[in-house]
């Protein structure tokens, strides 16, 4: 009986002392000391921006806020970098606007990445996480929805510079007058912005699957299979549509079904 008394207070000791040394950890992953870098970073704001780690509904939460504001970070450069891209695209400084649109590209591409993340939530985790959002979700994202609105002015700027007024054609672009010069290789990227774009509507869609399923109901009532419609859009819808048109014209020329090389 005393060994056993004996290893009850050792092991309460062990969890009494790991649980004032968790105390102490949770204070310096908060409060951490402040060089010049961090002040330069203002991490003292920067990691008050989640909820106190006492105050986390689960342990998860911590990583659904972070994964998002980092989400919003990306999509606030990224929307300063198309800002500029308008600007060198009506000065007509065609290389850096290619250069900023890979820029752009590969920002995209981070935040597809990041969803990875989310991914090692259990669905039980992320319902108890959905109760600290009120009715928001992620359609309301400040960033998403300014990237939203940006696409239609960069195409006015594509088709006032590139297109010539629309004076030129996309098909002239692209086949008839093809020369893969500054032209095609910014609506290129155009393209690039437009596919990573859906890939990263789709890749939230299935996050979503994941999560809670497409066929519940959004916090607003909304089904949350609307999300499908969203990732449908196309914003340069004429860009893609040549694809078509030239393989149709093609085939018109050299036959849609033509001699098999084999034998």
């Amino acid at each position: 009986m005393p060994s056993t008394l004996n290893s009850l207070h050792f092991h309460g000791l062990i969890r009494s002392r790991f649980k004032m040394q968790k105390k102490a950890y949770h204070q310096m992953i908060e409060s951490p000391e402040m060089l010049d870098y961090g002040v330069y970073l203002q991490c003292d704001k920067l990691l008050s921006c989640q909820k106190p780690l006492a105050d986390l509904c689960t342990a998860d939460e911590l990583q659904f806020q972070i994964v998002h504001q980092v989400e919003e970070l990306w999509m606030k450069l990224m929307c300063f970098t198309l800002v500029d891209i308008l600007n060198y695209m009506e000065k007509q400084q065609h290389h850096r606007v290619i250069t900023l649109f890979s820029r752009v590209h590969r920002l995209q591409r981070l935040m597809i990445d990041q969803l990875d993340v989310l991914e090692t939530m259990s669905p039980k985790e992320y319902q108890q996480i959905r109760l600290q959002l009120g009715n928001g979700s992620g359609q309301e994202s400040p960033g998403f929805r300014m990237l939203l609105k940006l696409p239609s002015d960069i195409w006015e700027m594509f088709e006032r510079i590139y297109l010539d007024n629309n004076t030129l054609t996309v098909s002239q672009i692209y086949d008839e007058d093809y020369a893969h010069d500054h032209r095609y290789a910014v609506a290129e990227a155009l393209v690039e912005f437009d596919e990573q774009l859906q890939l990263f509507r789709w890749r939230h869609m299935f996050l979503i699957q994941r999560s809670i399923g497409l066929g519940s109901a959004s916090l607003k009532g909304r089904p949350v299979d609307l999300l499908q419609k969203g990732a449908n859009k196309q914003f340069f819808p004429k860009l893609w549509s040549i694809r078509s048109e030239m393989t149709n014209k093609w085939g018109e020329e050299y036959g849609k079904v033509r001699p098999s090389i084999h034998g």
